[in-house]
């Protein structure tokens, strides 16, 4: 595997140029080299997150790389899904999943022009994280969403300390409602022993 593909060189990234570099790059063997190497559970956490909220399509799958958390939407019978990603790459890999209605090629921390909007919820797995997204994106999200709409936004929780996630989502008090939060597991005992204990925040609420 090469070495810059791994949990500690992501969260480094400072740049959307380096994102967009590192993704490119490892496209074609994130599902297995990271997906199943490391465990990563994250995906299925927020699908579980999203359909105990009663969510329902069509959905946005923010961050949606190579397609794990459409896979699991399209398993448990959740659709249409459309996807929104930074890397084209990845995004061609989600493609050949076959799970999608429309993807498309965007960064989230500015505003979204999208072939369906509005959705009636949005999902993101992996995506607020060190070195990738903060808070900042979470109003394009709203405008892209139906009033009513379900989030089911996974959070490095380390990160949503750092980053100021709390205040932020105070500051949207009068266009959310039902916030809850739920700690997960990120990775199962596959991980590595650095990461294995990695925990995510879920960020469930509706838009008013």
């Amino acid at each position: 595997m090469d070495p810059t593909h791994d949990v500690d060189n992501a969260y480094a990234l400072t740049s959307k140029e380096e994102v967009k570099a590192l993704y490119q790059s490892w496209a074609h063997s994130y599902d297995t080299a990271f997906g199943d190497g490391q465990g990563y559970q994250l995906p299925r956490e927020v699908v579980l997150g999203y359909l105990a909220g009663d969510g329902c399509g069509p959905v946005l799958d923010v961050g949606a790389g190579t397609g794990l958390v459409g896979m699991h939407l399209q398993g448990a019978g959740v659709g249409p899904v459309d996807g929104v990603d930074l890397s084209e790459e990845m995004l061609r890999v989600a493609e050949m999943k076959g799970c999608y209605r429309h993807l498309t090629g965007g960064d989230i921390t500015q505003p979204l022009q999208l072939p369906a909007a509005p959705y009636a919820g949005i999902v993101s797995a992996g995506t607020f994280t060190f070195g990738h997204v903060g808070p900042v994106a979470l109003q394009h999200l709203l405008n892209v969403a139906a009033p009513g709409a379900v989030f089911s936004l996974s959070v490095n929780d380390a990160h949503f300390v750092a980053d100021g996630f709390e205040a932020a989502l105070d500051a949207l008090a009068d266009q959310i409602m039902d916030l809850n939060f739920r700690q997960v597991r990120i990775y199962d005992d596959r991980a590595d022993a650095a990461h294995r204990n990695d925990m995510a925040r879920l960020v469930l609420f509706r838009k008013r």
